[in-house]
């Protein structure tokens, strides 16, 4: 009997410890936020708004991409690239199930009908980035936490891995899914208002500089057009006026219908293109990622690689001043999210239903199906094998709340920008909650691996 209590003393108390190691850092990220929160707070000003845009700018610029640089690049070989080819499928995987979600969630709470793509985006792309980077860091800021002696070097790197594919897919795949329907910009057009913020810096939500400073200085005679809808909307009914006349380029002579219909572009592909060409691809190349790609291409190369990294490596001084300028990520980028949710909810045309929904789609029903995702796939072996740190991650990425990214291009596209505040301030209200529950899960599943 005595042996029989003494096992669930011990099965108790190491219940309580996973709750604490899960808790715990948690608690530490949210005093840092309630810290911004007061500072920023409209009734206190402390700092002003102002001070945190510069904040953001330079996370951005110059400490994120530090982090990115030190511990990817220190990392990376050609050996683990092979190994970790799941994370970035896992981003995939993690949008596509939760863009289905949102599709349900747009099914049953009926938003408006200018809202139904949107309730979809907010649904489908989560966090991987900053805030994810944040709760590997505090985790692995106690000596005893689950993950061992390089617990942040491996979080931070599997995090960095993942980015690239986030980027590309918010400035390709979200952009065009984030346009304003035809006739929600035909309305605005026509009346020459729209009910969005004005651009001033003073009543622009905090949110659209949080992850994207200088965001306004991208903007293009396109952004605000539904470019798609547009380049679509007349496809069917095209003439053959469409063609260039062909032969107005040659001397003389003349060509039969059918020759011009031959060597002129068809009209789905030309109109691809045009939308493609619409298409800011050139904002991928932001400094975080340029910090990932030079991490790669000096982790991958020996010599590169030991000049930087390594006890004895001539440039570990500049290494060293990286990592320096890397440990303010964390408390900078929780002192920016206080700053946002100090601003408190905008007005919203989503409804409550709605919203009530994609809460509950992105941050409870979407990490139950993760948690059966990344079980398959660890049965298929495609995972690296005893390693928790990188199933942590991978488990992340269906937990977080929707990107505030999103709301930059909100703004970027003219549509939706209060709607994406709101939803963004309630899911990081939520979110505490909802990630001290499953963080504590996950804890419980890899320590019985």
């Amino acid at each position: 009997m005595s042996g029989f209590l003494a096992t669930m003393d011990d099965v108790m108390r190491a219940q309580n410890e996973n709750v604490l190691s899960a808790v715990v850092p948690l608690m530490k990220l949210l005093s840092i936020t309630v810290v911004g929160l007061i500072l920023a707070h409209p009734k206190t000003k402390i700092v002003p708004r102002a001070t945190f845009k510069l904040l953001s700018k330079l996370v951005f610029a110059l400490f994120l991409p530090c982090l990115i640089f030190i511990h990817l690049g220190r990392s990376i070989t050609l050996s683990n690239v092979t190994h970790w080819w799941f994370i970035p499928v896992n981003v995939i995987l993690s949008t596509v199930i939760g863009c289905i979600l949102g599709y349900l969630v747009a099914l049953v709470c009926r938003p408006p009908p200018e809202f139904f793509r949107f309730t979809v985006i907010m649904t489908g792309f989560g966090n991987t980035g900053n805030l994810p980077i944040a709760i590997v860091g505090s985790v692995c800021h106690s000596p005893d936490n689950l993950f061992g002696h390089d617990c942040q070097t491996k979080g931070i790197t599997y995090v960095s891995f993942a980015q690239w594919v986030a980027v590309i897919l918010v400035y390709t795949v979200v952009y065009h899914m984030m346009e304003p329907p035809m006739a929600y910009y035909e309305i605005i057009s026509k009346g020459n208002q729209t009910e969005e913020p004005p651009t001033n810096d003073t009543s622009k939500p905090l949110l659209v500089e949080a992850e994207w400073p200088g965001m306004e200085d991208k903007e293009t005679e396109h952004s605000k057009a539904p470019s798609i809808a547009t380049a679509f909307r007349s496809l069917s009914g095209a003439s053959q006026t469409d063609f260039p006349d062909l032969d107005s380029t040659e001397g003389g002579g003349s060509r039969s219908p059918t020759s011009i219909r031959c060597l002129a572009e068809p009209r789905v592909v030309r109109k691809i293109r045009i939308v493609a060409e619409q298409t800011p691809v050139q904002h991928i190349l932001q400094p975080p990622t340029i910090a990932s790609l030079l991490a790669i291409i000096v982790g991958l190369v020996p010599t590169f690689k030991d000049s930087v990294f390594g006890e004895d490596a001539p440039l570990r001084f500049f290494s060293d001043s990286l990592e320096i300028l890397a440990a303010a990520v964390v408390p900078s980028v929780m002192l920016i999210l206080g700053g946002m949710l100090a601003e408190g909810p905008y007005n919203s045309g989503l409804g409550i239903r709605t919203t009530i929904g994609i809460m509950l789609a992105r941050l409870l029903v979407l990490p139950l199906l993760g948690i059966g995702v990344i079980a398959l796939a660890d049965k298929l072996n495609l995972l690296v094998p005893a390693d928790k740190m990188y199933k942590f991650v991978l488990s992340l990425q269906y937990t977080t709340p929707s990107a505030i990214l999103l709301g930059a291009i909100a703004s970027l596209r003219g549509y939706a920008v209060r709607e994406a505040s709101a939803v963004l301030f309630w899911q990081h209200i939520f979110a505490v909650v909802s990630l001290s529950v499953y963080i504590t899960v996950y804890f419980k599943l890899l320590s019985s691996v």
